[in-house]
């Protein structure tokens, strides 16, 4: 048995935490949530954008199938189409907006830095 850990989760350490929490913050993004939060939010999406999922129903059958591996995976709320579907109806887009400019960022100094080494 696999003891080590998951892909998804060695690629989402990449994800600097620290700035999604401060982006939830500014943008109240878990203000009356009582269990899927705006990071098992992101995690589901992230996941499905990695898996090629391409509907609510898939994701959600994606993640259920791998239900003992969610926890390991970062996500604690329970995962469903309605949940998922109200999530991201009703949380304020800009804490991904601005997630992904700051990820943009990092992504910007990594290739100059790539850049001026092979020069």
């Amino acid at each position: 048995m696999f003891t080590g850990r998951l892909i998804f989760k060695q690629v989402m350490d990449f994800i600097p935490l620290s700035t999604f929490h401060r982006c939830v913050t500014k943008y109240q993004g878990n203000s009356n949530v009582k269990t899927f939060t705006c990071l098992d939010q992101f995690l589901c999406m992230a996941f499905a954008q990695i898996a090629h999922r391409e509907s609510l129903r898939d994701i959600e059958i994606c993640l259920r199938s791998q239900n003992k591996k969610l926890y390991h995976m970062g996500i604690r709320g329970r995962v469903s189409r309605s949940t998922l579907a109200d999530a991201n109806e009703k949380r304020d887009w800009r804490i991904y907006a601005e997630l992904a400019q700051h990820l943009i960022a990092i992504a910007r100094d990594l290739y100059r830095k790539i850049s001026f080494s092979k020069s």
